[in-house]
């Protein structure tokens, strides 16, 4: 009898029920440039992004090569090779093994209570039926966002990949293709999939916030804010509660004004800070440093933060790396030292990524991932426009499975009394 309660009281936890242990988490909102929680007490959002799991990015599973590298051409190839039936069971069996309950373990143990999770549109909208559910649209939003709240996380949810893709880079799909702006089929469509989001969770308070749309770089700024605004206006009219995260151009936000003298409420700006990379300097104390404590030529930290309370609008961080290609413990302290600095903010702040694997696998100096596969489990690279699809089978599964390394350096300091100083007499 014992452990059937047992089991019990563990199954009502993960399915986010309210049982011992899984206490459901206050619905938060935005207070002038905080993220807070009823009460007004601040509320220091640290995560990480859930990448490559409900949208594919092939460089971070060891499959990366220049004729796939896209969710829209890998799905097009085991459509041709297999058919769709068989290709959608091999999407469920990829999905069901990059993220699963060790995952959900794991993800507190960096000291975190924050999840970035990144979607394709058809996780929810029938691609062969336009405006319509797919069959088994919640499935995975609704586990993740049970599983994140039996352990306490909230969940941001990231449209990363429009329908008609909102830029030329392969994280929005389907690459080279950017037919969101210049088609209002797909921008209506858009709409009407945040209305069915919204409709759902618009009284989940494990839910932070939507976040409307990923780097939105295939346009200009003015259209980007016209167009946001107008899907800010319809999310909204659907859902009263949760904070709408507007996403900034690679050129910032300014083009939006001020929020509040739009009649927009409870809502954060986005943006995505990668010192170190893309052309912003090289991995090291130096540019972080610069860039933490207000040093940098141009915009640092401290600029963002004085142009946000101008604003009066809070911010989200939903990108940024601070522990690659740097060593275990400098990598660990560096991404304390960041997490500290937003807090401090009132920023709420999501690393990419989670989970990263390679070919040869192995942390070395600091890969891209919190976690990544053992050094001695290795990962195929696998040509879907030929392997077989018992290979095809085989590799997903691996993912399921493979020996983790986690990054030692980042548990330790994210989880340390004392903050580390990894800037002081440099």
């Amino acid at each position: 009898m014992f452990r059937i309660v047992f089991v019990l009281i563990q199954w009502l936890a993960l399915a986010g029920l309210g049982a011992a242990g899984a206490a459901e988490l206050p619905m938060l909102h935005t207070q002038g440039t905080h993220w807070v929680k009823a009460d007004g007490a601040q509320v220091n959002l640290k995560g990480a992004n859930l990448g490559n799991w409900l949208m594919l990015e092939f460089w971070m599973m060891g499959q990366r090569n220049e004729a796939m590298d896209d969710q829209c051409t890998l799905e097009a190839t085991l459509d041709q090779r297999f058919g769709y039936a068989q290709r959608e069971r091999l999407i469920k069996l990829f999905r069901d093994n990059w993220i699963s309950t060790r995952d959900w373990d794991l993800l507190p143990r960096f000291g975190l209570n924050l999840v970035r999770l990144p979607f394709i549109w058809s996780l929810v909208e029938d691609e062969k039926n336009p405006r319509h559910l797919r069959a088994d649209a919640w499935h995975y939003l609704d586990d993740a966002i049970n599983q994140a709240e039996a352990r306490g996380l909230y969940v941001i949810l990231d449209l990363h990949g429009a329908v008609g893709s909102q830029g030329l880079e392969h994280h929005s799909g389907c690459a080279n293709k950017n037919l969101y702006w210049s088609t209002p089929e797909y921008q209506d469509r858009t709409t009407w999939l945040w209305e069915q989001v919204a409709s759902r969770y618009k009284n989940r308070a494990a839910v932070a916030g939507y976040s409307l749309l990923n780097e939105p770089w295939g346009t200009t700024e003015t259209q980007m804010a016209a167009v946001m605004k107008k899907l800010y206006t319809s999310v909204r009219a659907v859902d009263p509660n949760h904070v709408i995260i507007l996403p900034g151009h690679n050129r910032g936000i300014d083009v939006y004004g001020k929020p509040g003298e739009q009649g927009m409420h409870n809502v954060a700006f986005e943006m995505h800070f990668y010192p170190g990379f893309f052309g912003w300097g090289k991995p090291g104390v130096e540019v972080h440093r610069d860039w933490l404590q207000c040093a940098a030529k141009g915009d640092g930290s401290c600029q963002w933060n004085t142009r946000l309370a101008a604003l009066n609008t809070a911010f989200f961080v939903g990108e940024f790396q601070p522990w690659a290609d740097m060593s275990d413990e400098l990598g660990g302290q560096i991404t304390r030292a960041s997490f500290d600095a937003y807090a401090k903010f009132g920023w709420a702040a999501a690393a990419w990524s989670y989970k990263l694997v390679s070919n040869n696998g192995g942390q070395g100096n600091g890969n891209w991932g919190l976690v990544t596969n053992a050094v001695a489990a290795k990962v195929p690279a696998v040509d879907f426009s030929k392997a077989t699809l018992t290979e095809i089978e085989s590799l997903f599964k691996q993912f399921g499975s493979l020996p983790y390394e986690p990054h030692q350096g980042v548990m330790k300091w994210m989880n340390s009394a004392v903050p580390p100083e990894p800037f002081k007499a440099r």
